[in-house]
């Protein structure tokens, strides 16, 4: 499969999770951040796990409770505090930083090259971004800036120590065992922190069948696919697609206005993930062709 192939196969997911508010805020009951936050990762993860059927060995136990704990528990903690004590623009641009922590996270645990027109393009994202979604009397929380940081950080790592400790295993494999372990370290904090769902109509239980089985499930697979197979530094600006198809669904689906710094915003995230593939490009000559995933160190 070519690269190009690769890049787009890996864009859905971030444009899939664009869809993570409208449905939330027009299928889920309220005030449930944690709740649905396990609910979201440990029925899809449980139901990988039985068609897979296979479970880590050895020292996969502990990595697999790492990157569940990065990509999903501590994640989405901390990216519901920053979301409900921030405004959402402010809290997406925090998060966009992630990029840019990718890069760093990179030469640190891969070795690999940090490339100025990278980090041109990552800020060029966060810019992007924070026209997409960003009010001009948005408020400033020190909590909620913090937990959008750490957020940040969290799955920068997770991307990284994904693209590091290459499983054995297929990206389904690695899917199931990575969301039931993130699911299942959800779950006391869900039953302490919060109260019972209310019984559920059917659109909540069509949100959540989106949110898990396509939302997780297919999304996560595709991403760590593309991990596997491209540079961290490569697949995580893809992550801006995710507040532009937010918008974009707000605009066609809600009936919200779109405003001419949004468009603009739009043309920069573009841009900022073509300059990203394009530094990539770039280096390819100079540093010789990609290693397989699999020859990347699995210490």
């Amino acid at each position: 499969m070519s690269r190009n192939t690769d890049l787009l196969l890996t864009a859905l997911a971030p444009a899939i999770w664009g869809s993570t508010y409208l449905v939330t805020t027009e299928f889920l009951p309220a005030g449930y951040p944690l709740t649905v936050a396990m609910l979201r990762a440990l029925p899809a993860g449980l139901l990988l796990l039985v068609l897979v059927r296979k479970l880590p060995q050895g020292i996969w136990w502990a990595r697999v409770l790492l990157l569940g704990a990065l990509n999903f528990s501590v994640f989405w903690w901390l990216l519901f505090i920053s979301a409900y004590r921030l405004p959402g623009g402010v809290a997406a641009t925090v998060g966009a930083i992630q990029p840019l922590i990718v890069i760093l996270l990179s030469r640190a645990l891969l070795g690999t090259t940090i490339r100025p027109l990278s980090i041109v393009a990552a800020i060029a994202g966060m810019g992007g971004v924070a026209l997409l979604i960003l009010t001009p009397n948005a408020a400033l929380d020190p909590i909620g800036i913090a937990a959008g940081l750490g957020g940040a950080v969290s799955m920068a790592a997770g991307t990284v120590l994904s693209r590091r400790w290459q499983p054995p295993v297929s990206p389904l494999t690695f899917t199931a065992w990575q969301l039931t372990a993130g699911g299942l370290l959800l779950l006391p904090v869900a039953l302490l922190q919060e109260p019972a769902l209310p019984s559920l109509t059917m659109a909540n239980v069509l949100g959540l069948a989106w949110l898990g089985l396509i939302g997780a499930a297919l999304t996560y697979i595709v991403w760590f696919r593309g991990i596997a197979r491209l540079e961290p530094s490569v697949v995580s600006p893809l992550g801006f697609l995710s507040p532009m198809t937010a918008v974009i669904l707000g605009w066609s689906v809600l009936g919200q206005s779109l405003s001419a710094a949004q468009i603009l915003g739009m043309a920069v995230v573009l841009a900022s993930v073509w300059l990203s593939q394009r530094a990539q490009r770039q280096a390819v000559p100079a540093a010789g062709p990609a290693l397989p995933a699999g020859s990347i160190s699995r210490s």
